[in-house]
């Protein structure tokens, strides 16, 4: 049996003063993002949807809410979807950490892949739980199914299938709202396209 997986990026957030670290920093949909969410909800309100799945992080539950609402289906949050977590570095800006962590700083850039900032998660430690938790929603469902990620959360779990290093999946882009539509048949995955709802 052949089905299609819809892997999302949840839609555009409000934006912070300053280029900053947002991993795991909770953000709400600014005014186009729920626009742009209910843009999805509309798509997906003529796809014949058996489950939605969302992070438990407030944009991607406001998007998923948004979506589910026109689609009549509830929404599951799980955990293991969340984006990459960066600890202490959270919520602050590129240039106050530049300036107070310069050694850090230097060392994240030098191995962004396998860095883990102070009290927070690298590269290859959020593939390994997002993979996870998007191979325990596909034993756990059947059918058309939506999945409401992120970009980091997003981007490993398509190198994953594709079969690709995590350098190479930075080149991947994932824009507020896109749709990656992944087919599955017999534990095989297939990347169709990367699309954005007009």
């Amino acid at each position: 049996m052949v089905r299609n997986i819809y892997l999302i990026r949840h839609a555009a957030v409000r934006k912070l003063k300053e280029k900053s670290y947002i991993g795991s920093t909770e953000l709400r949909l600014s005014s186009s993002g729920i626009y742009q969410a209910k843009r999805l909800s509309e798509f997906f309100s003529r796809v014949r949807l058996q489950a939605i799945y969302c992070s438990s992080m407030i944009r991607s539950e406001n998007t998923a809410e948004i979506i589910a609402g026109k689609c009549n289906k509830p929404y599951i949050a799980v955990e293991g979807l969340n984006e990459i977590s960066l600890g202490d570095w959270e919520g602050k800006s590129f240039r106050e950490i530049k300036e107070n962590f310069p050694e850090e700083f230097i060392q994240r850039g030098l191995d962004i892949f396998n860095y883990k900032t102070p009290g927070g998660e690298s590269f290859c430690q959020l593939q390994e739980r997002a993979y996870k938790a998007f191979e325990k929603i596909l034993y756990d469902s059947a059918g058309d199914i939506l999945i409401v990620g992120h970009s980091g959360t997003n981007k490993v779990i398509l190198s994953k299938i594709l079969g690709q290093s995590l350098k190479e999946c930075f080149n991947m882009e994932q824009k507020y709202g896109c749709i990656n539509i992944i087919k599955e048949y017999e534990d095989n995955y297939t990347v169709i396209k990367n699309m954005m709802v007009s």
